[in-house]
């Protein structure tokens, strides 16, 4: 049987859930994920906890506040003015609380996400551009179907 390594290409099945069990991802139920380690599908923390698992391994990883998304940030919440997100996307687009919206990288060649936390009557919004679990424990459950 394959061990995960550094670099290991998987095939798996996975449950991620907050401290409350709100499942935030599962494949349990559909396709399995196929992904790369070093690649930055997962977490570090998370991919260190599966180094040396063995194909065919089911189990959960218990993590702790933090350490699967970092801790919060207050700077990663800012204020975006409407003028701004008119040339970036839609100005006929209306924001509410809860929304997640993509904005482009500097470079162009990927994309980032922030929630609206706030809407000014100036069109204003704050968005919070913290992973949701940022500060949180999270459960990740896995099953290793491959390793290559």
């Amino acid at each position: 049987m394959s061990h995960v390594q550094p670099g290991s290409f998987l095939t798996l099945h996975y449950r991620m859930s907050d401290a409350g069990g709100q499942v935030i991802i599962d494949t349990f139920n559909g396709q399995p994920a196929t992904l790369s380690l070093g690649q930055g599908e997962l977490s570090p923390a998370i991919e260190q906890r599966l180094i040396g698992l063995e194909e065919g391994t089911r189990t959960v990883i218990e993590l702790a506040p933090g350490e699967a998304f970092g801790e919060r940030q207050p700077e990663m919440q800012q204020w975006v003015a409407r003028k701004l997100l008119d040339q970036l996307g839609d100005p006929l687009e209306r924001y509410a609380v809860g929304d997640v919206v993509q904005f482009p990288t500097p470079d162009g060649t990927g994309t980032y996400a922030g929630a609206v936390r706030e809407v000014r009557e100036d069109g204003a919004v704050l968005f919070d551009f913290n992973h949701p679990l940022a500060g949180q424990p999270v459960r990740f459950e896995v099953q290793l179907i491959g390793v290559l």
